[in-house]
């Protein structure tokens, strides 16, 4: 079997290989769109972990004065 044999098809390259591009196209996209959305949820996690940072410390400024032992 040569290698023209093969890539032939046995005369059904003109189905076969557009259908093997698609495929790799599709599934590179889904990789691209899950590294993506993988990162978008990473940048979303940072950012709610800083606000988190930061209203915490704002509450423990506002609490530290009340819990003091007082006149």
């Amino acid at each position: 079997m040569s290698i023209a044999h093969f890539l032939a098809m046995g005369g059904y390259a003109v189905y076969v290989w557009p259908c093997y591009a698609l495929a790799l196209l599709v599934v590179g996209l889904n990789i691209l769109w899950a590294r993506r959305s993988l990162q978008l949820a990473q940048r979303e996690a940072r950012r709610r972990v800083a606000v988190a940072q930061v209203s915490a410390r704002s509450t423990a400024d506002v609490a530290a004065p009340l819990t003091g032992s007082g006149p």
